[in-house]
């Protein structure tokens, strides 16, 4: 379960809520990249990208959806890189599922990506925090609901909400 510490004005809890999440974080870019060693590198990179960052002030779950996005932004960053380098190398190196995909098939998938990223972003806070940490991260509405102080019905239809978006804005190209 993730951590959640007091509201602050500067990086130092949000340091020190990356460093009390780090595990939760890895677990993230490991379901994102299917590779522990560049999830590693996705969770590492974070957190210099959060020591030469400006202040942050926001809310401890606004700070813990900030880190996870900044880990999903490095995935899929990296996902592009290893395509780029598919394309131009023989791809011995790059995971099968990519390597025995078309070019076509890569860039649809990266679309749909991007238009559900596009989707998750219109949503309200609470909404897309509820549908992330559920669908995303793997934690049980009703622990959800405890975070939020809401009913687990009401979690409920956040996340199919979500989910609904979600579908309308693949399915309409919007």
């Amino acid at each position: 379960m993730a951590k959640v510490g007091a509201i602050s004005t500067d990086n130092t809890s949000l340091l020190q809520l990356y460093a009390d999440n780090r595990t939760s974080l890895t677990r993230f870019a490991i379901r994102l990249t299917r590779s522990h060693s560049d999830a590693e590198d996705i969770v590492q990179d974070t957190f210099f990208k959060l020591s030469s960052a400006s202040s942050v002030a926001h809310s401890p779950k606004a700070q813990l959806s900030y880190l996870f996005q900044i880990v999903r932004n490095l995935s899929v960053d990296h996902y592009r890189k290893q395509s780029r380098i598919k394309k131009h190398h023989d791809g011995s190196d790059v995971d099968d599922a990519v390597s025995n995909s078309s070019p076509e098939t890569s860039y649809s998938d990266t679309q749909t990506l991007n238009q559900i990223d596009t989707a998750l972003a219109e949503l309200p806070e609470r909404i897309r925090y509820a549908f992330e940490r559920h669908r995303i991260h793997g934690i049980s509405q009703k622990e959800i609901a405890s975070e939020l102080g809401v009913s687990n019905t009401l979690v409920n239809f956040m996340i199919r909400d979500a989910l609904l978006h979600c579908n309308k804005s693949v399915n309409t190209g919007s």
